[in-house]
């Protein structure tokens, strides 16, 4: 089912090629009647073993029994599904008969389908994430029924177990020797997957679960939608890349650990430093330097704080330290905004320049614009120098001291 391909061939309008069409054409609708029919039987027979296990899951004796009855059920369900796509939406792909949403499913459907023989844990998860979807979107438009309602509490455990599952296996992947392209398709597809969860999965489970972790991202959950709506710039990116990192710390501590989130959080700098160097406008400019200070302290205090062992103890002193005036400076907060704006801007600036100085000659624009930066916080000094050449000519150059 998975090897046939979307090609569609001209035939020669001979008498049995339309004989063939008209064939087709009839037997299309009994194939998708019978279809939704055995979908529904097996629809309603993983219900019933999810809604059995979890009544039983603390009875020892049959647990086994009964989460082995569940995952036989799991897969005819979803082979039913997978058997309507193919007998319905392709066949009208071939006839020209399909719509554009049944068109894009189907494109959906093969790129997941061409990741079998590449990256078969990736195709294992994301197909049967993809099959749940377009099942659990059918059942929503035929109007909300009991049905539905029992489904949607099957539909989420399973769901929110295979972008569990999903994000492990980037983790995983990106602990691996890749090259930087690589890393980088890696951690797009981190961030595809957090937005897709978030989008999809997460308003289902306020719905359903009074656990209180999810009130307790619901700020930052409403920061995200506002990102849903509208062309997004670069700057725009870069920040609903930030917040969904945010709420990934609450959501997917074990399937995102934090050295990965650290990678994720290296990456964003790296991506708004760039933006910085790169953008002419200064309007852009600052705008980026305010998401850079805002990344700054995300990736300092909601993740770094958190960091238990370091590589590097020296690492950890000089954190110790950043931590302490950290603190110190949150005691003015109150008292005198602006003061306490700036002092937490030179914090954070000067940090990031003991990072960048590790790679000089990468990041030479920055470290300019980050000195340049302090001199308007009044904490370096520019001081003109002159140098004489070799054909004895005076050349100015900038030096900064503190």
């Amino acid at each position: 089912m998975e090897e046939r391909s979307v090609r569609v061939y001209q035939a020669d309008k001979t008498f049995f090629s339309k004989l063939s069409n008209t064939i087709t054409k009839l037997l299309i609708p009994t194939k998708v009647g019978i279809n939704n029919m055995l979908i529904a039987i097996k629809r309603n027979n993983v219900i019933k073993a999810y809604e059995t296990q979890m009544q039983n899951e603390n009875d020892e004796i049959k647990r086994e029994e009964y989460a082995k009855k569940y995952e036989d059920t799991y897969a005819l369900y979803l082979e039913a599904i997978d058997k309507h796509i193919m007998d319905s939406i392709y066949n009208k792909v071939r006839n020209d008969t399909a719509s554009v949403f049944e068109k894009d499913a189907l494109a959906s459907y093969y790129e997941i389908i061409r990741l079998k023989d590449t990256e078969y844990i990736e195709y294992k998860y994301r197909k049967q994430r993809y099959l749940l979807r377009l099942d659990y979107e059918a059942l929503k438009d035929g109007g909300k029924n009991k049905l539905f309602e029992r489904y949607k509490a099957f539909y989420l455990a399973k769901v929110e177990s295979l972008y569990k599952g999903l994000l492990k296996h980037y983790s995983v992947k990106l602990a691996d020797n890749l090259s930087y392209a690589n890393k980088e398709e890696i951690y797009n597809k981190i961030f595809v997957a957090l937005e897709e969860y978030i989008t999809q999965v997460l308003p289902l489970k306020f719905e359903l679960s009074e656990d209180q972790t999810y009130a307790s991202i619901l700020d930052e959950y409403e920061k995200f939608e506002n990102f849903t709506v509208g062309k997004l710039d670069q700057n725009d990116t870069i920040e609903k890349s930030m917040i969904l990192l945010g709420i990934s710390r609450k959501l997917f501590t074990h399937s995102l650990p934090l050295i990965v989130a650290e990678q994720c959080y290296i990456k964003l700098l790296k991506d708004v430093r760039a933006l910085i160097v790169d953008t002419r406008v200064a309007k852009k400019q600052e705008k980026a330097y305010g998401l850079l200070i805002k990344l700054i302290e995300e990736y300092n205090i909601r993740l770094l704080s958190t960091k238990i062992y370091w590589d590097k103890p020296a690492d950890r002193d000089q954190y110790k330290k950043f931590w302490e005036r950290y603190q110190e400076i949150e005691k003015i907060k109150d008292t005198d905004r602006i003061e306490y704006r700036k002092q937490k801007e030179i914090l954070f600036i000067k940090g990031d320049l003991k990072k960048v100085y590790c790679n000089e000659n990468r990041y030479s624009k920055i470290i300019a614009f980050y000195k340049n930066r302090l001199v308007e916080l009044g904490v370096m000094r520019k001081i003109p120098n002159k140098a004489v050449t070799r054909e004895g000519r005076f050349v100015k150059q900038k030096q900064y001291v503190k």
